[in-house]
Formats: structure tokens, sequence, C-alpha cells
């Protein structure tokens, strides 16, 4: 588990260069507001929106979840505590006015980008 990327994953890399290119700017891996040892992907201050590239395994992708044969019942207890953790820090930044987008790995990242682009703008009043 050491060797597996926290940040800079491929998803996370096209996601960002294709907002970037579209001219949108924003923090890489940054500290949330109020909640100590979290952070998000994207962090756009100013639009007050937090997006989350999450993996299918990681983070119990409904189309992808998979289940480790070895060590099964500690890996089920893991993987909804991160479940859990990702609803806790959804429902805590909500209750700062944030807006907490999720984008899961496999998705098309152009796609998601245009989402992300869109609530951003609209957040950010233009």
């Amino acid at each position: 588990m050491s060797r597996q990327r926290t940040r800079d994953t491929q998803p996370e890399i096209l996601v960002r260069r294709e907002l970037h290119r579209r001219g949108l700017r924003y923090r890489v891996d940054a500290k949330l507001p109020g909640m100590p040892r979290r952070r998000a992907d994207l962090l756009f201050t100013g639009a007050k929106v937090a997006v989350f590239v999450d993996g299918c395994f990681w983070h119990a992708c409904p189309k992808h979840k998979t289940a480790p044969m070895n060590n099964g019942s500690w890996w089920a207890a893991k993987l909804a505590r991160n479940v859990e953790r990702d609803h806790e820090t959804r429902d805590h930044l909500s209750s700062l006015g944030w807006t907490v987008l999720r984008v899961w790995e496999h998705e098309d990242m152009k796609h998601a980008a245009s989402d992300i682009e869109r609530v951003v703008r609209a957040a950010a009043g233009g």
C-alpha cells in the first residue's frame, strides 16, 4: 500500500491538464478548511469548489468495486471507512458553503472537466 500514489495519479493529471487548458486555476492536493489531515485533489478557493478524483478500488465504486480475498473482513472495514470519510468530508464542506464534486477514475476526464468547469464558473459568477 505504501507504493500507491496519493496524488498525481493519471486521472488527476488528465483532468488538471484539461482544466488548465480551459483557463481555470486551482490548488492541487490542498488542505481542507476545518479538517486537519484531509485534502482535496483540486480546490477552487474563490468559487468554493472542492474536487476529488476517486479511485474505484479505494472508494468502493458502485460499478467497479472489488473485494480482496485475503484478509477480506479487514479490507471490507477499511473500504467502508473510506466511503464513510468521504461522506463526512462532503457534509462538512457543504455546511461551510462549499460545493463538492467527485469524479471516478474510470470516467472520461474531458467530460468531467466540462462538468467541473460549469460548476466553477457558475459559482464564481461568470
